[in-house]
């Protein structure tokens, strides 16, 4: 119990050196750490969910697979750091320093890039949407993904809905673009039978879908 709930409080430092750190698969929603430096640290397949990361610096840091949502990055340095198939969500990134920042695959959405720094907005591995992207789906897939969300862990990650409760398209297309609907529609079934732990990101259910389909499960 003790273990959970420290896990749960998240990152505090204060002018700290963290340099070189191993964080991947943490959930560190919530941290909050001021001038604090993480160069070259492993931020893999963490979740970033309300943290308050201000005057940071990330210098030479990877972010893959990593979901920063609802977070205020102010000041922070990415100088050099690696980005890939990372999410930004509602962040605040005013004076957030990109220089020589690698992306692939990396989606803004509902976040003011006009205020960061360095930041390449026409390069092909960035996408930015202003807000939340319609896509159309089949009943089939909406239905799957509705009992997907029934299962405890799933909810409590927040990786498949809105905080308005309604379905996370960005998190859709992501899936769609490694499985097909009907892989997708049968995985999330499975998805929603076999979870039982939790989680903090996408990152995640794809694994699973991915060892589903490896199975001939899909």
């Amino acid at each position: 119990m003790n273990n959970k709930s420290s896990k749960e409080i998240g990152l505090k430092y204060n002018k700290a050196k963290k340099m070189d750190k191993n964080f991947m698969y943490q959930d560190l929603k919530r941290s909050n750490c001021y001038n604090t430096d993480f160069s070259n640290s492993n931020f893999n397949f963490t979740s970033l969910r309300g943290a308050h990361f201000k005057s940071c610096n990330f210098y030479g840091c990877t972010f893959k697979s990593s979901e920063i949502i609802g977070a205020n990055l102010k000041r922070s340095k990415f100088k050099n750091a690696k980005l890939e198939n990372t999410i930004f969500e509602g962040v605040n990134l005013e004076e957030v320093d990109f220089t020589g920042a690698k992306f692939k695959n990396v989606i803004f959405l509902n976040t003011d890039i006009t205020k960061s720094k360095n930041l390449d907005i026409n390069s092909p591995q960035i996408k930015v949407f202003e807000e939340m992207p319609a896509i159309e789906i089949s009943e089939r897939l909406e239905n799957a993904i509705k009992s997907a969300m029934e299962n405890k862990y799933v909810k409590k990650s927040r990786t498949l809905d809105t905080k308005d409760g309604g379905i996370n398209s960005v998190s859709i297309m992501i899936l769609l673009e490694s499985f097909k609907e009907k892989q997708l529609i049968d995985g999330l079934m499975l998805i929603g039978e076999r979870i039982d732990k939790e989680f903090c990101t996408l990152s995640y259910i794809i694994k699973n879908l991915e060892v589903y389909k490896s199975q001939g499960l899909l």
